[in-house]
């Protein structure tokens, strides 16, 4: 990687299950990231972060919470990464829920409308506000990217092209189908969507990171993580703590990333579902975190 780097922090929680995940930019600052992404021979800009929206229950929108604050937070990362990529930069943006990944994508198709999308996560994040009471938007993300049936009109409208994503961009990875909905099941099969476990990711990190590369177009690539593939136990991290003694640990992911960040093609990364909070009784995970950004985002010759 000889690209210059660019550094955009998305302080939202809108989309969640409750607040924290708004504090991931500041803490992984305070903890020195910009310094160590240098320290691995990148020359780094910090762009700031975009608005901060911080989770509130939103009882007159129960099945789409937040919607509002939503579009904004996901234009918002479209708009940075959009000056980046003009600029002939890549991109780490750190989250902020998961619907930050649409705005890396919005800005990277309007480039390149072939860009491919590598989605590390333990959902497929295939609900809409009709398959699901939850109202919570973060595990809706793809849904709207695809325009699937029962979409929120603003979101799956947000961007220049609509869809956003087709499935033979998308491969995702880490997903563990007990803990999707049925919705979520029916839609991967009705989209013949390519997708890798949580168990096969945690037992060969490189090998599913570099097959499933192998499918993406050869357009530019982005690359988003939501921590919770991550083992709460191994590493307490994410927003939900549902995946306890199951999944890749952080030295699987770090491997991952390693593979995935390595390709050629990488112009994006998105770190997303941090919750800096649920690391306080081990804080040293965060350092760990911050550790295997610096060292897959190294420079290379």
């Amino acid at each position: 990687m000889r690209r210059d780097l660019v550094v955009v922090g998305a302080p939202t929680s809108a989309g969640s299950y409750a607040p924290g995940q708004e504090a991931a930019p500041s803490v992984l600052r305070e903890l020195g990231l910009i310094d160590h992404l240098r320290a691995a021979g990148r020359r780094v800009r910090d762009a700031g972060d975009g608005p901060l929206h911080v989770w509130a229950p939103d009882p007159r929108h129960p099945r789409a919470q937040n919607l509002t604050a939503v579009v904004q937070a996901v234009k918002a990362v479209a708009d940075h990464v959009a000056g980046a990529l003009e600029e002939d930069a890549d991109v780490l943006v750190i989250g902020g829920n998961c619907t930050v990944a649409l705005g890396v994508m919005a800005a990277l198709t309007a480039v390149a409308p072939d860009a491919g999308l590598l989605y590390i996560d333990r959902h497929f994040d295939l609900n809409t506000p009709a398959s699901t009471r939850d109202g919570a938007l973060d595990w809706m993300g793809l849904a709207h990217g695809l325009d699937l049936p029962g979409a929120a009109e603003p979101l799956a409208a947000a961007f220049t092209h609509r869809p956003l994503l087709t499935p033979d961009r998308l491969h995702l990875l880490g997903i563990d189908p007990e803990a999707a909905t049925s919705w979520e099941r029916e839609q991967a099969e009705v989209l013949g969507l390519r997708w890798g476990s949580h168990t096969d990711l945690a037992a060969t990190p490189a090998a599913e990171v570099t097959r499933a590369l192998g499918t993406l177009p050869s357009g530019p690539l982005a690359v988003h993580l939501d921590v919770d593939v991550l083992d709460f136990t191994d590493a307490p991290l994410a927003e939900s703590t549902d995946g306890r003694n199951s999944g890749p640990t952080l030295d699987a992911v770090s491997e991952a990333l390693d593979t995935a960040c390595r390709d050629p093609r990488l112009r994006a990364l998105s770190v997303c579902e941090l919750n800096p909070s649920r690391a306080a009784g081990y804080p040293a995970v965060l350092d760990r975190l911050v550790a295997s950004l610096q060292h897959a985002l190294r420079a290379t010759p």
